[in-house]
């Protein structure tokens, strides 16, 4: 276990089946510290798979996952302490409060109470949410709860960040809230994050990006850079050319 300078994410050679599907094959990408990262691919890509081997969900039985120099399998406590996860699926109830949701995660994470509703609090504010701790989450809108997500995956001060899909289902301005505030997070607080969607107006062209295609990593680097050697001229000409979607039916037949 190397935790002198580790990266916060380092995933090599990692496969998984479901049965006799390959969902995941050879995957592998890296993330800095204080470092965004776009995982960029289709529904069906492999995104929440790879997500679920990160978070322990599911068991990698082969290659590594290591967080800030933790090997998820070997060192799990060590490595999800380093960890905040927010879901593609909505996992707040409902009929609590807000702050009551912040609590039972911090609980788990053994913050202690005091400590946990302070720092609940603190997050709240960051969101422009503390006027709301005391409503039911029920009756807030999804942009809302997906902020209150983020703050929640932030209690015990992680240092890299997942997102599966977090603007899904959004409006225009929730999606622009909840992007620049996530931005605003790797910037100031020098937070690493996988920010996993198929939505590729989410990617500044500075942003390192992988692109996840049918389980297998096709490429990595700077968006602009994967532009430019794509020979496009946007990411989606890019992606759609990496992945194949812009070729003929009639061409693979002929081949």
């Amino acid at each position: 276990m190397n935790t002198a300078n580790p990266l916060a994410l380092d995933i090599k050679n990692v496969s998984h089946n479901y049965g006799q599907r390959q969902a995941l094959s050879n995957v592998g990408l890296t993330i800095g510290q204080g470092e965004f990262c776009g995982l960029l691919g289709l529904n069906g890509a492999g995104k929440t798979t790879l997500f679920s081997l990160i978070t322990r969900l599911f068991d990698n039985t082969s290659g590594h996952v290591m967080v800030m120099g933790h090997d998820v399998r070997r060192f799990p406590k060590q490595a999800m302490e380093q960890l905040g996860v927010v879901f593609q699926n909505r996992t707040l109830d409902p009929e609590l409060s807000v702050l009551q949701n912040m609590t039972y995660h911090a609980s788990l994470h053994g913050l202690p109470r005091r400590f946990a509703r302070e720092k609940a609090m603190q997050e709240l504010d960051r969101v422009s949410l503390s006027d709301r701790a005391h409503e039911k989450v029920r009756s807030l809108s999804g942009g809302q709860m997906r902020r209150i997500e983020i703050a929640r995956a932030l209690l015990h001060q992680p240092n890299l960040l997942l997102l599966d899909e977090p603007t899904v289902g959004l409006d225009v301005g929730a999606r622009r809230d909840i992007t620049s505030h996530v931005r605003r997070l790797v910037d100031e607080d020098g937070l690493a994050v996988l920010w996993a969607t198929h939505l590729m107006d989410e990617i500044a062209e500075d942003d390192r990006v992988v692109v996840l295609h049918e389980g297998k990593v096709l490429a990595s680097g700077l968006c602009r850079d994967l532009v430019a050697e794509n020979g496009a001229d946007d990411l989606k000409a890019a992606f759609n050319s990496l992945a194949g979607l812009n070729r003929n039916p009639a061409e693979d037949e002929a081949a």
